[in-house]
């Protein structure tokens, strides 16, 4: 597919993150209030105000789940009006005077999460951290190649990029101490994913192809991680504190519509899997990421790249795979992919794996190090799906680290 022209200003150069192939979907506020908006160009259109073709009771609130809910040939017909609007010259005087600059508008959440479920299926990102605990030997736990690996977090956890994180506090234990202290984090890492987010919901379970037809669109996250937390208490069952500090994800829905030119195959399978988690056709896409790290008060310095063509298991499969057990998804259940790392040590998705494990710490540029997140950085994911003349973008996913907060008196000995 070619670039789509339109008359938005911006929205027809190689490098713009929206141009009309795109349209994702966000919540913004210029002043005047929370509203529903596609992202064109340099713009923001306040889609609630246009001749949209839809019931007006889908925008009555600032926030997505209605749209999601109302199905596909809804999600289709806004589509192809949006392209109309923005796409043909005739249309310019009616909507004009509802583009917002992006510069003078706040971006919000643009979706109430209902559920939120991480997975671990990026094979080189299991690989190297199996490694990096039992050995190249034992990397991958024995059910690994037969199931994608995930866990219930908590959709309380989960904030829209520029959202200030604070680093937590928790029970780790120190190499050579017996028993757990309660310290802030020491080893607060970042987590590079994709997140998928179920349009329509579900009640029993779902083949592979019905799963991705349930998926509305995707959004960059990042799975803020603890891991010194997370060593000490997920044994037996897994994350649980380590993974609840927050989960940030970019503000842009981008329409798994816009993603189709990119779909892509998963990997050759090294055990076949079982009838049910078989894909009918390429599930995945080609999307270019990247992480950028500014210390306080420095320069950014890009610290990986990768693609989320790496996944060893598709959403669809993920979503098929929970709907398995009988379990219902609703509406504004979010998926996370698990960290996407690369075969290279510079596409490595997480400071744990670009470090290994604080032995090899990260240099940045002027000197300083990183084996893990310090205070007062700042970590940015992008990520674009490159198509002929055009991108298909996501913006920015970001977050600064704050100080953990003092210690409660109540908390001390």
């Amino acid at each position: 597919m070619n670039l789509m022209q339109s008359w938005v200003g911006g929205a027809n150069e190689p490098e713009c993150d929206f141009p009309l192939n795109n349209l994702p979907y966000g919540v913004f506020d210029d002043g005047r209030g929370a509203r529903m908006g596609v992202a064109i160009g340099d713009f923001v259109l306040d889609v609630g105000a246009v001749d949209h073709g839809q019931d007006p009771a889908l925008f009555a609130a600032p926030e997505w789940n209605a749209v999601m809910a109302a199905g596909l040939e809804v999600w289709a017909a806004l589509r192809a009006r949006l392209t109309e609007l923005l796409g043909d010259e005739a249309h310019r005087a009616a909507v004009a005077p509802h583009l917002v600059p992006l510069e003078s508008a706040s971006l919000l959440m643009p979706f109430v999460v209902s559920e939120y479920t991480d997975f671990y299926a990026a094979k080189n990102h299991a690989f190297n951290v199996g490694s990096m605990f039992r050995g190249p030997e034992n990397a991958l736990p024995p059910n690994w190649l037969s199931i994608p690996i995930g866990y219930n977090g908590r959709a309380s956890s989960v904030v829209v990029s520029g959202t200030e994180v604070r680093r937590p506090w928790g029970q780790l234990k120190l190499p050579d101490a017996e028993l757990p202290v309660f310290e802030p984090c020491r080893r607060f890492d970042l987590e590079l994913e994709m997140g998928a987010i179920v349009g329509m919901p579900s009640q029993g379970m779902v083949s592979v192809a019905e799963a991705d037809a349930m998926i509305f669109g995707y959004v960059l996250l990042n799975d803020w991680s603890a891991r010194d937390i997370q060593a000490w208490e997920y044994q037996p069952l897994g994350p649980f504190q380590s993974k609840a500090t927050a989960t940030t994800i970019s503000p842009w829905i981008v329409t798994a519509a816009a993603l189709a030119p990119f779909r892509t195959a998963t990997p050759e399978r090294e055990r076949e899997l079982l009838p049910y988690l078989r894909e009918p056709g390429p599930m995945l896409y080609d999307i270019d990421l990247e992480v950028a790290l500014a210390p306080e008060g420095g320069a950014e310095t890009v610290i990986s790249r990768t693609n989320y063509s790496q996944m060893y298991y598709s959403a669809a499969q993920q979503l098929c795979h929970h709907t398995s057990s009988g379990c219902a998804m609703r509406t504004g259940d979010m998926l996370g992919s698990g960290t996407i790392s690369g075969t290279t040590p510079d596409s490595r998705g997480s400071l744990l794996e670009i470090s290994w494990g604080g032995k090899e710490p990260l240099e940045l540029p002027g000197g300083a190090t990183r084996s893990f997140l310090e205070d007062g950085d700042t970590l940015t994911l992008r990520g674009a799906a490159q198509g002929d003349g055009y991108r298909i973008g996501f913006g920015a996913c970001s977050g600064k680290v704050l100080p953990a907060v003092p210690q409660p008196d109540w908390t001390k000995e």
